[in-house]
């Protein structure tokens, strides 16, 4: 027997490499940085192509273009003729940037949040107790009642009372709903540093996670510069940045507003922002300083992150940035709402959403 034989390894060419998948996930990334514009996606993955040689004689990005026709993806009938996203495409963003964040996650893993209350829930335990009026059939363990009645009764008079019934003890499930804050003012992309992209993925893996794990849960999303207002989960992809500066009021008042809407006793604001607040609005007009920490601005910001401690609404606010001045507004904000805070480099934001969401679903119960 020669046993193993160890050589220089030569890898060789990805075969199909150039294929409509590998191609799709490059799509994908590209459509997040360009706010959905399919065209300028197009483009801008044409020049990678001329720069990494991703596409082959057998298959171009012109056969990459018709097959996203074919499958759906994108689609130019519209009077302009230009390509425009699908609902596919949409939903293809969403689980791809789960995937990408959220990677460990299953779709197989539906249900709602687990709390440590028994009651007439959904999730099964092994305990049994006594029948109470108002438990529902199924509850009910059939063998260990015609035990019970064939103990106390005997098999001569058997008969079954709601004495011998025993019933399965239930978890109790609860629902819990969820403002995420975005900030869109113009230093998410100041200095070259594209900070918008990072937190639209956050957003749609949220949304995605949501969906397929917590369908019960409620998750609403509100965008906030000059002002605030509330954006659905399929324009997330075309979210862009504005000339606006940060009205953090604005966005806690709405968040507010939407949460008061929900009956069940469990929610929470997701703040992601990258700078202090600068901005309030005052009538029809609007009061800015973008220079350091203004006292008007940043005490309407602390009595409303009171307010939302006094109706048990934690807030989490995802810092990206690492001034010392921005650390010490979101420490005196964080202390007064009684909430959570992050300073996080963008690459570590998904994970830290994540596992924040799940310890707040714990601990607000």
């Amino acid at each position: 027997m020669l046993g193993y034989r160890f050589s220089q390894y030569i890898p060789q060419e990805m075969a199909g490499e150039a294929t409509f998948d590998s191609l799709l996930k490059i799509f994908m990334q590209l459509l997040l940085v360009t706010s959905g514009d399919v065209s300028e996606a197009l483009h801008w993955l044409s020049n990678l192509d001329k720069q990494y040689n991703f596409s082959s004689e057998d298959y171009g990005i012109g056969d990459f273009i018709e097959d996203l026709k074919k499958e759906g993806y994108i689609t130019d009938e519209n009077p302009e003729g230009r390509f425009e996203l699908t609902a596919k495409s949409e939903q293809s963003i969403r689980r791809s940037a789960l995937e990408e964040i959220f990677g460990k996650l299953k779709k197989g893993n539906k249900g709602n949040h687990h709390t440590h209350f028994g009651g007439a829930g959904e999730e099964p335990r092994t305990e049994l107790r006594d029948y109470q009026f108002g438990d529902s059939l199924d509850q009910i363990s059939v063998t260990d009642s015609l035990r019970n009645a064939q103990v106390n009764h005997g098999m001569e008079q058997f008969m079954l009372t709601e004495n011998d019934l025993e019933v399965h003890e239930k978890d109790f499930k609860t629902q819990t709903s969820t403002v995420l804050m975005i900030d869109i003012s113009h230093s998410m992309i100041l200095y070259g540093e594209d900070r918008i992209t990072p937190a639209k993925k956050v957003a749609l893996a949220l949304a995605e996670l949501i969906k397929i794990k917590y369908p019960k849960d409620s998750l609403e999303i509100i965008v906030f510069g000059n002002d605030a207002w509330q954006i659905q989960v399929k324009d997330l992809p075309y979210l862009q940045v504005g000339p606006y500066h940060t009205n953090t009021v604005a966005g806690l008042e709405l968040a507010m507003d939407l949460l008061r809407k929900r009956k069940n006793s469990n929610k929470q604001i997701f703040m992601i922002t990258d700078g202090k607040p600068t901005c309030l609005k005052q009538g029809i007009k609007y009061y800015k300083n973008s220079f350091g920490l203004d006292s008007k601005i940043l005490n309407k910001t602390l009595n409303l992150a009171a307010q939302c401690r006094r109706l048990n609404i934690p807030i989490t606010t995802f810092m990206i940035a690492s001034d010392p001045y921005l650390k010490q507004f979101v420490q005196e904000f964080t202390k007064v709402n009684n909430g959570n805070a992050y300073y996080s480099n963008l690459q570590g934001l998904g994970h830290l959403v994540f596992e924040d969401y799940r310890r707040n679903r714990r601990k607000n119960f």
